[in-house]
């Protein structure tokens, strides 16, 4: 208690703390979108090798995962000094280049350390210390990889969103966010309800629209936010699929059978709804008037 009150008494150290902290979560979110994906898909490729050993060649036995291998250029292979892997300080002082190959080196590291590190403060400076700041802190962080991964893999991992889900059902025992019932009812709901449009859809054109990761991020956030805010997420990320899948198709020229990525804007739908609920349900009544 001491020291939460001293931190709440000192801003500019709290913010220092918070900057650091962000940086270096940014820092570890860019290794989960990178390497989670690929530890999937090999293990996958492993399962499918024992089911079918005839016609599918197995994996590479390789330890792969969030620890090891250590950090290495995509391009050269060539391990990362600790002093060239600083969160934001490194990719600006190496000019966003390799200090080995000088390849370029993608510019979403940088963007998502640099996405993080304000988010984080804009929480810190948002809620008091406490637990509110600790589980708007985790709901965001999480959802970050969610968004990157399923723009980029169109692929949202349960080893996420359902750690995600339990989160939520956990810091509402409290009632921190809403009440545990309506916690539990979002999270039935959250899964029941994409489901039902999903296979109403296959039932009219034989197609799915959506994937079983899209009805779990949804849960998910009905355990954070509860059931009420449901309608909002799912109405708004509609909107925003809408427009920017359409937006893309066009500067793509892809076709407009393409699948688009869903959980993205699920994710910055409920990530608004969490922190601006109240502005977002004003919005949306003078909408439907």
């Amino acid at each position: 208690m001491n020291t939460l009150l001293f931190l709440q008494q000192n801003t500019i150290l709290w913010i220092v703390i918070i900057l650091l902290l962000g940086a270096c979560i940014g820092s570890f979110l860019n290794v989960v979108i990178y390497r989670l994906p690929l530890s999937l898909y090999a293990s996958w490729k492993r399962q499918c090798s024992q089911l079918f050993p005839a016609s599918i060649k197995p994996a590479e036995e390789i330890t792969f995962n969030l620890m090891t291998p250590r950090s290495h250029c995509p391009h050269c292979k060539h391990t990362i000094s600790a002093w060239h892997n600083i969160p934001l300080l490194s990719y600006m002082l190496l000019r966003g280049k390799c200090a080995y190959c000088k390849q370029h080196i993608s510019l979403q590291y940088f963007y998502i350390e640099l996405i993080c590190t304000i988010v984080t403060l804009f929480l810190a400076l948002y809620y008091p210390i406490g637990w509110k700041l600790l589980g708007a802190l985790l709901f965001t962080w999480s959802l970050i990889p969610l968004i990157i991964i399923d723009f980029k893999e169109q692929l949202l991992p349960d080893e996420i969103t359902l750690l995600l889900l339990w989160l939520g059902l956990v810091f509402n025992i409290f009632n921190t966010f809403t009440p545990l019932v309506t916690a539990v009812i979002g999270t039935m709901l959250g899964y029941i309800s994409l489901w039902l449009i999903t296979y109403g859809y296959k039932l009219f054109t034989g197609k799915m629209a959506m994937g079983h990761g899209d009805f779990k991020l949804l849960a998910s956030l009905g355990a954070w936010l509860g059931w009420q805010s449901l309608p909002l997420i799912i109405f708004i990320a509609a909107i925003l699929g809408i427009i920017f899948g359409l937006t893309w198709l066009i500067c793509t020229r892809q076709k407009t059978s393409t699948a688009i990525a869903f959980g993205p804007y699920l994710a910055i739908t409920g990530w608004l709804a969490f922190i601006f609920h109240d502005s977002l349900v004003n919005w949306y009544g003078i909408i439907l008037r």
